[in-house]
């Protein structure tokens, strides 16, 4: 119980602190672009017309809003995370439990993970984080909504509950699940991608002495390389979750009414837009796109 609780409120301060780059993340990928593109500097020098960075768009936001504005749809993201930290905690608890019925071997004699122990603790977080998913996903939906509004400046999605009550009296109880399926997906595919890079890299390339002690760094470069790769995913989900609910920033000209979330894979990778929103510096502007200036929106 004391780990639970100190998860919780590491949890909710992580979460306090990188709000604000989620929010801009997000306002990113529904192609919100209210500043004009600047002349700069790529990462090798080179000069090119870039869009607002992280920083930039902030000071965006505040100038709008205020600081507090960094900060909307916190609430219901800190329940989502409380909620999500105890499913997948007891998720786990009950495997472990079911463990200590059984006998076996976990690891090889050296103590290098065996590739059977590798899948079934795999299985294992995939099921628990799945649980916690499903179940939060409600209030992932309304974290998502309240950041969109600030592009049509509507008031719509205001607090946890009243959110409830929208959604539940203009979509029903599916509308709580938008864009379930590909975050699902993602996390499946990021989990096991990691993991698996992970077992091989620690078995095959680091198993001399001298480098043992890169391994605990394999895990964090296969986390990120596994994110890179299903970072589409995220991006549909987000965007479907928002999708046709009667905000400014769901509809055109932002986006078509999708039909589904493989619609809008196959629409978003027409348009070369499935990594929008993936990095926050550096963002070149899309080839073949213009700025227009007095309407501030690409086309």
């Amino acid at each position: 119980m004391a780990d639970t609780g100190s998860q919780l409120l590491l949890g909710s301060g992580l979460t306090v602190l990188s709000h604000p780059l989620m929010y801009v993340k997000m306002l990113v990928q529904v192609g919100h672009e209210p500043l004009p593109p600047t002349l700069g500097r790529n990462m090798f020098g080179r000069q090119v017309y870039q869009l607002p960075g992280l920083f930039a768009y902030a000071k965006h936001i505040i100038s709008i809003d205020g600081k507090s504005g960094l900060f909307k749809g916190l609430a219901p993201r800190l329940c989502a995370g409380a909620v999500g930290t105890l499913v997948h905690s007891k998720v786990l608890q009950r495997y472990h439990e079911l463990e200590q019925k059984e006998d076996g071997e976990a690891e090889h004699k050296d103590g290098q993970m065996s590739m059977e122990h590798v899948i079934k603790e795999t299985t294992q977080e995939m099921v628990a984080r799945s649980a916690a998913t499903l179940v939060t996903h409600p209030f992932h939906v309304i974290t998502l909504r309240c950041m969109v509004q600030f592009i049509g400046r509507e008031t719509k999605y205001n607090g946890v509950f009243g959110s409830i009550v929208t959604i539940y009296k203009e979509e029903g109880v599916l509308g709580f699940f938008a864009g379930l399926i590909p975050r699902l997906l993602g996390d499946i595919l990021s989990l096991w991608i990691c993991n698996m890079v992970s077992y091989l890299i620690n078995t095959y390339a680091l198993e001399n002495g001298a480098v043992g002690e890169m391994k605990s760094y394999s895990q964090a470069v296969t986390g990120f390389i596994a994110s890179m790769l299903t970072y589409p995913f995220l991006l549909v989900s987000n965007l479907m979750a928002v999708n046709n609910c009667g905000l400014a920033g769901g509809d055109l000209p932002y986006a078509p009414a999708y039909t589904s979330w493989i619609d809008c894979w196959k629409q978003l990778s027409k348009e070369g837009n499935i990594n929008r929103g993936n990095s926050l510096f550096f963002r070149k502007v899309p080839a073949g796109k213009k700025y227009v200036l007095e309407q501030k929106r690409f086309y």
